[in-house]
């Protein structure tokens, strides 16, 4: 499943590592020493518009959307890949107990 992050960005939920929020950034020297050394991976760097880091395996992205709603939505889309398994499983149990009745 994807996240939407903001303007016209989406990324894999398969693919974050973490999401920081920008406060938190600012006010770390590792952070903001992390973000330097990684400045050629970081994605729509607008600082002003900035709310929040979304940290994925092939890069950094910026977004004006906030770690708490960042979080909620990952969330959801975690449970929809829940609903999905766990459909699946009732599927699978009941097409296999309708063959038990035919014997």
């Amino acid at each position: 499943m994807f996240i939407h992050i903001g303007g016209d960005t989406v990324v894999s939920t398969k693919d974050v590592i973490s999401i920081l929020d920008h406060q938190t950034v600012k006010s770390s020297k590792n952070n903001k020493a992390f973000l330097q050394e990684k400045k050629k991976m970081v994605v729509d760097s607008d600082q002003e518009e900035t709310k929040s880091y979304v940290i994925t395996t092939d890069a950094i992205y910026c977004s004006p959307i906030s770690s708490l709603t960042l979080k909620r939505r990952a969330q959801f889309v975690d449970s929809l890949d829940q609903v999905s398994f766990v459909q699946a499983e009732v599927e699978e149990l009941t097409s296999s107990g309708s063959s038990d009745d035919e014997r």
